[in-house]
C-alpha cells in the first residue's frame, strides 16, 4: 500500500470527527462521548503514522529508527481499549461495574504499552523498515517479542469484542442498536482477520526464514485493516445516525405523499396570506406544515362533505376487503374527492359558485387530521380514480 492508501482513510475518519465534534464536546462529560473520540482520534492517528511517508518523516525527526512502529502499535492499542470501554457503556449496567471494568482495560492497555516500550528499547533494531517491520524483525530479539505480544493482544481484543456484539446482538430485537452490532461484529472480523494475516507472515518468516509470504503482512493485512476501520466507524455510527436519518427519510416520504391533497385543496386556502417557508427549513418542518396547511383547508372544506357519501364508501370499501380503519381513510377520502368535484373552490375565491352546505352532522373536520393520518389519507386520495376505488368515489352507482 501506499502512501495515498493510508491518507484517504485518515481523511473520511478525521471528517467523521470534524462532524460529530461539536455534539461529542456539548457531551464531553458523557463517557460514551469520550470513548467515541477517542476512537475517532485513534483510528484517524493510526492511518496516519502508519503510512510509509508518515513513518520515514517520524523515524527522521525523532532520530530513532523504527521508532513509528512502536507510536502505531499504541495507538491502535489505545483504539481497542476504547471499543471496549464504549461498548460496556453502551450496553449499560450498575454504573459502579462498569467503572471497574473500564479501568481494569484501561490498566491493561497501559500496562502492554510499557511493555511495548521497554521490549523496543532493548531491541537492536538500526535498519529502517517502512512496511515490513513486523517480518523482517520477527526473529529478532526483544522487538520480535513485542511483535507478537501486540498481535496476540490485538488477536484477543477483537475476539472478545465480536462476542459480546454478537451476543448482544442476538437478545435484542430488531431496531438501530441490532444493526450496528452486527456491522461491527463484521469489522472487527475484518480486524481479527489483519490479525491473523500478520500472525501467519511472522509464522513463517520464523520457519522458513524467507520473505516468500511477507506479502500477507504487508499488502494484504493493511488493505483488511482499511476495510475493518470503516465498517467498524459503521457500525458505531449506525445507532445514532439510523435513527436520524429513518426519521428524516418518513417525513420527506410523508411530504411526497402528502402532495396530491394538498394540491387539490389548494383552492380551499383561507383568505390570510400562508406562512412562508424558507428554503433551509428542515424536511421535517416541511412535512409538519404541510399536513397543518391540509388540515386548515378541510376544516374550510367541512360544512360541505356528506355524511351519506361517506357512510356509503366505508361500505363499499369494506365489501372491497378493506380492513375498518382503511376502509375509514378510503371513506373520507372517497367524501373529499366528491366535494372537490361538486365545489372546486371556497366561495370567497368564487363567489358565482355556491355550494349548499350539508345538514349539520356534516359541519365538521374530517376524522384525519393528525400528520400520519392525513399522510394516509392523501395516498388514498391519490389512488381514488383507480379501478378499484372508482365505486367508493361514486356510491351512488352501489
Amino acid at each position: 500500500m501506499t502512501g495515498t492508501d493510508y491518507y484517504i482513510p485518515a481523511l473520511a475518519l478525521g471528517l467523521a470527527l470534524t462532524v460529530k465534534m461539536p455534539g461529542l464536546w456539548r457531551t464531553r462529560r458523557s463517557p460514551m462521548s469520550r470513548s467515541l473520540f477517542a476512537i475517532l482520534l485513534t483510528s484517524t492517528l493510526v492511518f496516519i503514522a502508519g503510512a510509509p511517508p508518515t513513518v520515514g518523516r517520524v523515524n527522521s525527526i525523532i532520530g530513532v529508527p523504527n521508532i513509528s512502529a512502536l507510536i502505531v502499535y499504541c495507538i491502535l492499542s489505545a483504539f481497542s481499549c476504547a471499543s471496549l470501554v464504549l461498548l460496556m457503556h453502551w450496553r449499560g449496567g450498575p454504573e459502579e461495574v462498569i467503572r471497574q471494568h473500564t479501568r481494569r482495560w484501561i490498566a491493561a492497555t497501559g500496562g502492554a504499552v510499557v511493555i511495548y516500550c521497554v521490549l523496543f528499547s532493548l531491541s537492536d533494531v538500526p535498519v529502517e523498515r517502512r512496511r515490513d517491520l513486523d517480518t523482517y524483525y520477527a526473529t529478532t530479539p526483544y522487538i520480535g517479542a513485542m511483535i507478537v505480544l501486540y498481535l496476540l493482544c490485538h488477536t484477543a481484543i477483537c475476539t472478545a469484542v465480536m462476542i459480546k456484539c454478537w451476543s448482544w446482538a442476538r437478545v435484542l430485537g430488531a431496531g438501530w442498536t441490532r444493526k450496528g452490532l452486527s456491522v461491527l461484529v463484521a469489522g472487527y472480523c475484518l480486524s481479527l482477520g489483519y490479525s491473523i494475516l500478520k500472525l501467519i507472515a511472522v509464522g513463517l518468516r520464523w520457519s522458513t526464514g524467507g520473505d516468500r509470504w511477507d506479502y500477507l503482512s504487508t499488502d494484504a493485512a493493511p488493505s483488511v485493516v482499511a476495510v475493518s476501520a470503516g465498517v467498524t466507524m459503521l457500525g458505531f455510527l449506525v445507532p445514532v445516525a439510523g435513527p436520524w436519518s429513518s426519521a428524516r427519510f418518513q417525513a420527506w416520504r410523508s411530504y411526497q405523499l402528502m402532495e396530491p391533497l394538498w394540491r387539490a385543496l389548494e383552492p380551499w386556502n383561507g383568505p390570510g396570506a400562508p406562512m412562508r417557508i424558507g428554503l433551509t427549513t428542515g424536511i421535517q418542518v416541511r412535512a409538519t406544515h404541510r399536513a397543518t396547511e391540509i388540515a386548515d383547508r378541510l376544516l374550510n372544506l367541512a360544512p360541505y362533505l356528506s355524511p351519506e357519501h361517506r357512510a356509503a364508501a366505508q361500505r363499499y370499501a369494506e365489501a372491497e376487503g378493506y380492513d375498518p380503519d382503511a376502509a375509514r381513510v378510503v371513506a373520507e377520502a372517497a367524501t373529499i374527492h366528491a366535494a372537490l368535484v361538486a365545489k372546486p373552490s371556497a366561495t370567497w375565491q368564487n363567489p358565482d359558485h355556491q355550494l349548499e352546505r350539508t345538514d349539520n352532522h356534516a359541519d365538521r373536520p374530517p376524522v384525519f387530521l393528525s400528520g400520519t393520518h392525513v399522510t394516509e389519507l392523501s395516498r388514498y386520495f391519490s389512488k381514488i380514480n383507480s379501478t378499484n376505488l372508482v365505486g367508493a368515489a361514486t356510491p351512488e352507482s352501489k
